[in-house]
């Protein structure tokens, strides 16, 4: 997987968004790429975060 989503065209406010001039990367684009890369990403979705190479997503959250 780590290919395919370097090879596809990523869509601004789908897999990122634009902060003060920077890049921030969704939660959807981590999930999508399949890993953490372990550079203490805004949006890390995995378990535990920012833990490079993890692969285990952290449960969702839920407002019930």
């Amino acid at each position: 997987m780590r290919d395919s989503i370097m090879k596809r065209d990523f869509i601004e406010g789908i897999h990122y968004y634009l902060l003060e001039g920077r890049v921030v990367f969704t939660e959807r684009y981590h999930l999508e790429r399949g890993y953490c890369c372990g550079s203490g990403c805004k949006h890390c979705p995995f378990d535990p975060r920012h833990e490079k190479d993890n692969k285990k997503v952290a449960k969702v959250k839920t407002n019930t």
